[in-house]
């Protein structure tokens, strides 16, 4: 397993806002690892660390927050359900026969949650294995009030252990825990469950400190390894039966694309010139209320517990007129962290002004002492469009000499109508808890930290770059094990989704291993 960044301990997690998001931590300096953004209507390219998650072993599961929820039914067939919309497509294959491997993904990751209601339509064979995180206690004025509304709040599915699971310790309830690194070892991160385990069993060699640039292929085709840079930038090559490709939706594009020979002209796997197309992040929209603390139990709201743990799948699917697209998404409701810094930027610089002296010391009052904040967060589909893709940057380099990811950007209409219809629904909510104050936020904007879609699995070679098991159509011997097999992004956070595929394809290829289909070693 060759990885790109290092391997953290839990003890070496930053536990300081400062190192962990503006120090370069988790992903690379744009300057010397850039990706090249083309935003919508063609205005001048930027630099950018847009779509880079994490750069360590068990990338961006370190840092997560954990939220693992299933796709519905109905995520595996959006354009059977709905028809022809910009680039939606058909998954090849059903929730059906993903959900034993979600339940598998469930037991192995160790997620803690209530089921999903019965009106919410998406069937499970077994209960999670840890009972719900838990949470504050204003989280039941959110319960009454959506009792009031006619809505079924649940508790939010987290990979996060809520006792003991798996030789891990259970939540210490930090303040540390979406977007850090889990100091306790409660998050169950790929580096921490599967990872880990792997190596135990002696059958698992890590590498970390590489740099892959090429996958290397056979006079016959297939893929015989790769070529890359050791950490101390000398290059290497690695040889294997069987590779697979697990760098997150931009990166694994860029690697394929950069993989050029004279079998593969365009790139690996690229005879259609379908990699880096497709791709979606997720649209994304938010909302505020802040409370009185005056206006209720003040031990309440003072309460320190960090989460508030409920979500809402009633609004996973439009009503007619909203958009030509009915499909809605999936609303988290959430406090915000206790960051001080994070607080103090939001509240010296509203809307654009800045605050000094006593204004802004009435601000801070505001927040800190009379006031309390809720806020809700949607994920909804990002549509996969023409306009939206990933190719190699034809002047940016990074800081070896190889060319950059450019990104070009072009959000469907659909994502705006959509979040903003949710996003009142959210606001709802929040004003039937008694909220003192709403304030809207993102609207069906592009969330930088989920990456989707840039090799499209499918069951016909002329639409698709992967086959339904995650097999390029054009090598035989290499998969691609990571969001970008994605044809449409669903209503809700697609890290299980993920995990939960990645254990199909294994087993697919374990059981070709054992048919002998890979007995013969690779071609030069």
């Amino acid at each position: 397993m060759l990885e790109k960044g290092p391997r953290h301990r839990p003890g070496e997690f930053p536990a300081d806002e400062v190192t962990n998001y503006t120090g370069g931590f988790w992903v690379p300096d744009p300057e010397d690892e850039p990706h090249v953004v083309v935003p919508a209507g063609g205005r001048r390219p930027v630099r950018s660390d847009l779509g880079w998650i994490a750069v360590c072993l068990g990338g961006g599961t370190v840092h997560m927050g954990a939220y693992l929820y299933r796709f519905h039914p109905d995520d595996f067939r959006l354009r059977s359900r709905f028809g022809p919309y910009a680039e939606i497509a058909d998954w090849p294959y059903s929730y059906d026969e993903l959900e034993p491997y979600y339940t598998e993904a469930e037991w192995e990751i160790g997620i803690a949650g209530g089921a999903e209601p019965a009106s919410a339509g998406i069937p499970r064979s077994r209960a999670l294995p840890m009972p719900p995180l838990s949470s504050h206690p204003i989280a039941s004025l959110l319960d009454r009030a959506c009792d009031e509304l006619g809505l079924h709040p649940y508790p939010t599915p987290r990979g996060v252990n809520s006792r003991p699971y798996g030789g891990r310790p259970a939540c210490s309830y930090c303040q540390l825990c979406a977007g850090f690194g889990c100091r306790t070892g409660a998050k169950g991160s790929s580096q921490s469950t599967l990872i880990e385990r792997a190596e135990v069993r002696g059958r698992c060699r890590i590498v970390t400190g590489t740099k892959v640039f090429e996958i290397t292929v056979g006079a016959d085709g297939r893929a015989t390894g790769c070529r890359y840079l050791d950490a101390e930038d000398r290059e290497r090559e690695a040889r294997a039966r069987i590779v697979c490709v697990c760098c997150s939706a931009v990166e694994s594009a860029r690697l394929l694309l950069m993989s050029k020979s004279a079998r593969f002209p365009d790139g690996l796997a690229n005879g259609n010139g379908l990699v880096g197309r497709h791709l979606q992040f997720h649209a994304i929209s938010q909302g505020t209320a802040h409370f009185r603390v005056e206006e209720f139990d003040p031990a309440i709201w003072r309460h320190p517990h960090p989460f508030f743990g409920r979500s809402l799948l009633d609004y996973y699917f439009l009503p007619a007129g909203v958009s030509d697209l009915a499909k809605g998404g999936l609303i988290r409701f959430n406090l915000p962290q206790s960051h001080a810094i994070a607080w103090a930027q939001r509240l010296a610089e509203p809307d654009g002004a800045v605050l000094w002296g006593d204004d802004l010391v009435r601000r801070l009052d505001e927040c800190f002492v009379a006031m309390r904040a809720v806020d809700f967060e949607v994920f909804h589909d990002y549509v996969p469009n023409a306009a939206t893709r990933i190719e190699l940057d034809p002047e940016v380099v990074d800081r070896w000499g190889f060319p950059a990811a450019r990104i070009h950007l072009g959000p469907d209409p659909h994502h705006a109508r959509a979040g903003g219809w949710l996003q009142e629904r959210g606001l709802a909510v929040l004003e039937r808890m008694g909220a003192h104050e709403l304030v809207p936020g993102a609207r069906g904007e592009t969330a930088p930290y989920l990456v989707l879609g840039t090799c499209r699995a499918g069951r016909d070679p002329a639409t698709s770059v992967l086959d339904p098991w995650c097999r390029a159509h054009e090598v035989p011997n290499l998969f691609v094990v990571d969001g970008s097999f994605m044809p449409t992004s669903g209503g809700a956070a697609p890290t299980l989704t993920i995990l939960a595929n990645s254990f199909r394809t294994a087993d697919h290829i374990v059981a070709e291993v054992r048919r002998g289909e890979w007995a013969a070693q690779p071609s030069r």
